[in-house]
């Protein structure tokens, strides 16, 4: 995340991974501040055994862009709600990518979904994985369908 104060969004990435079991990294980066530190993490990330990268930020919110100019592994993004645009700002960094460097791109404050799109990645070749996503998908679908007017 770009920021201490985007950890109150980016947690419910974390809450999602925890119940799935996914281990993953929560780093502080600054795309901005800490350039050099940020590259030399993303860089190195594939050889340490990150499969995605979520990065969450707000304002400018370059850190998914610079993070994805950098690696070939997936990068999600999350736009993280500002005070002066509501988050707009931050969503339209993250989606106005140039051709050929994407970065799949999130709801504002969608921090959960970013990571049910990463445990969707790894659910292609990890069978139990893909057992926990099917049963959390019935699990919502039992809910919508139990609902009662």
């Amino acid at each position: 995340m770009g920021s201490t104060s985007d950890w109150e969004v980016m947690k419910g990435a974390c809450d999602v991974l925890d119940d799935f079991g996914v281990e993953y990294e929560k780093k502080v980066y600054s795309a901005h501040r800490t350039p050099a530190e940020f590259s030399a993490y993303v860089t190195s990330a594939k050889e340490r055994g990150i499969g995605v990268i979520i990065a969450g930020a707000g304002g400018a919110a370059h850190l998914a862009g610079v993070a994805a100019g950098q690696t070939i592994l997936p990068v999600i993004g999350v736009p993280i709600r500002s005070k002066a645009l509501g988050g707009l700002d931050s969503l339209l960094s993250m989606v106005q990518m140039p051709s050929g460097i994407p970065v799949s791109t999130v709801a504002i404050d969608g921090a959960k979904n970013a990571a049910l799109i990463a445990v969707s990645i790894f659910a292609l070749t990890d069978k139990s994985l893909e057992e926990k996503l099917l049963a959390f998908r019935r699990k919502q679908a039992e809910k919508v369908l139990s609902a009662q007017l």
